[in-house]
């Protein structure tokens, strides 16, 4: 890999930047494209100067048609390229959804493993920004459900540029989820060390008392509440998950039996959701570990709401300490 030699600050979108040129200097067959990924630089300025660079041959605007963005994903897949394309918005990538799972999830089973998609789809995704009707969603749920698929959130700037390399180097088709409030938050990222493997998670913080496991968005948050939960005597440990799918069971495992209890905080619909499949993994895993059930605190089961309500439906940090409040104490 291509990658900086020296620690630098940047945003999220200037490392998922980075991580697209060098991954497009490093294969002639990397190709990015997408609605107004080109010239522009996307909506979020994410894909910005890659057409100068690079030309229109590999970094070029579509139609605003996400189904066909991604049917010519797969097209252009099986014949030795590695496209990256970007769903403008996560509630826009419904169109594309028949593709993704009767297409793009299924290929190499159905060719038994002679036809592989190396494809990344990028979508913006999850709230915060004081979004409208469609231009906000956390559609996670879809794409781990439907097997054949990676699903990765990254929620700093290192761990984006990171996990994008690996996404793209990988033979398997990655639903890559980019938390759009992060976009622009500053970190120290070291593009030297930040390649991490896809299926590991990390813990962000360790704890004695409590484990809060989060992903994508949810992280910056779940770190907030450790940081008052601490001026409040309890220490709270956080484990940011990275993948989705594969899903590392082994850091969870560990860090949940340590402390015997568990929160889990996602901003997605609670029911039938990641959340509560980290919830049913942790119990059949940690059973008797346990000193109180899983816990979690997630958005509402009701449709995304407009921009002045999201604050009331967004996980903060004073809902995931209710919650822990809430676990069993024995404060004798």
């Amino acid at each position: 890999m291509t990658m900086a030699t020296a620690p630098t600050k940047m945003t999220m979108a200037k490392a998922i930047n980075t991580a697209l040129r060098d991954a497009m200097a490093a294969d002639e067959s990397v190709v990015v494209f997408g609605e107004d990924v080109g010239p522009l630089g996307g909506v979020f300025r994410v894909t910005d100067g890659l057409t100068e660079t690079y030309g229109e041959q590999r970094c070029f605007d579509t139609p605003l048609a996400e189904s066909g963005i991604v049917g010519m994903a797969v097209g252009m897949a099986m014949n030795g390229m590695r496209p990256v394309v970007e769903m403008q918005f996560d509630a826009f990538a419904y169109p594309a959804f028949e593709q993704i799972v009767s297409h793009v999830a299924k290929m190499a089973n159905r060719t038994r493993g002679r036809v592989r998609l190396p494809i990344v789809i990028r979508i913006p995704y999850a709230g915060g920004i004081g979004g409208v009707e469609h231009h906000c969603d956390s559609s996670e749920a879809y794409y781990a459900h439907t097997p054949g698929l990676t699903v990765l959130a990254p929620a700093t700037a290192s761990d984006a540029y990171g996990l994008l390399r690996a996404a793209i180097d990988s033979t398997d088709p990655v639903i890559f989820l980019e938390p759009k409030r992060q976009y622009f938050a500053k970190e120290e990222v070291d593009l030297d060390d930040t390649v991490p493997p896809i299926g590991r998670a990390v813990v962000r913080r360790p704890g004695r008392d409590a484990t809060l496991l989060a992903y994508g968005p949810s992280v910056a948050v779940a770190l907030a509440a450790a940081e008052q939960a601490a001026s409040e005597g309890r220490d709270l440990g956080v484990v940011d998950l990275r993948s989705i799918v594969p899903f590392d069971d082994a850091t969870v495992t560990a860090e949940v039996r340590k402390t015997g209890r568990a929160v889990v905080v996602a901003e997605a619909h609670g029911f039938a959701s990641v959340a509560s499949e980290i919830a049913a993994r942790v119990g059949e895993r940690c059973f008797h570990h346990l000193a109180a059930p899983v816990r979690r605190v997630t958005g509402f089961d009701i449709p995304y709401p407009p921009p002045r309500l999201e604050r009331h439906y967004l996980p903060d940090v004073a809902r995931i300490l209710d919650t822990v409040d809430e676990l069993q104490w024995d404060e004798s």
